[in-house]
């Protein structure tokens, strides 16, 4: 199943949802695809920044694009506007997005590399401890980074 609205298409596969976001309205590229999963244990906010996060990794985003509105995004995933606003607060936060009041949320990525790395330090410290002590190795873990890695083009 999926709906038109405006100019975007969203696809309901389950009590998940995917959206192919396309612009072409403006005369501009923006085709993006965000997955929210209300099954989830994970809070819908926190999965729409991870989306808009993995898009900007995969190039699916690229500085200086528009994403949709507050009100349009809502709209199409079916959440409250508090919830999306939220996302794009965090994303505002953590230096992926900046807001104009004009243009909305436009992709806008912080460029501070040692703060990247110390927060990324946080992170895989966590979940590398997780992971040997369900009996990953590091040859493993070595493997699936690459081949993360490389998903992004890189």
């Amino acid at each position: 199943m999926f709906f038109i609205l405006e100019n975007h298409i969203a696809f309901f596969i389950d009590m998940r949802v995917s959206f192919v976001i396309l612009d072409v309205s403006q005369e501009r590229r923006l085709f993006m695809v965000i997955e929210i999963d209300f099954n989830s244990d994970e809070a819908l906010y926190v999965q729409l920044c991870n989306q808009i996060i993995m898009g900007i990794a995969t190039s699916q985003f690229r500085e200086g694009e528009q994403l949709p509105s507050v009100r349009q995004l809502a709209d199409m995933i079916g959440i409250n506007m508090h919830t999306v606003n939220k996302a794009y607060s965090i994303l505002q936060r953590e230096g992926f997005v900046k807001i104009d009041r004009r243009r909305g949320a436009i992709i806008a990525i912080d460029l501070n590399k040692l703060e990247a790395l110390e927060e990324a330090q946080d992170m895989l410290s966590v979940v590398l401890a997780r992971a040997m002590c369900k009996g990953v190795t590091k040859d493993e873990i070595h493997e699936m980074v690459d081949r993360i890695y490389g998903s992004y083009g890189m």
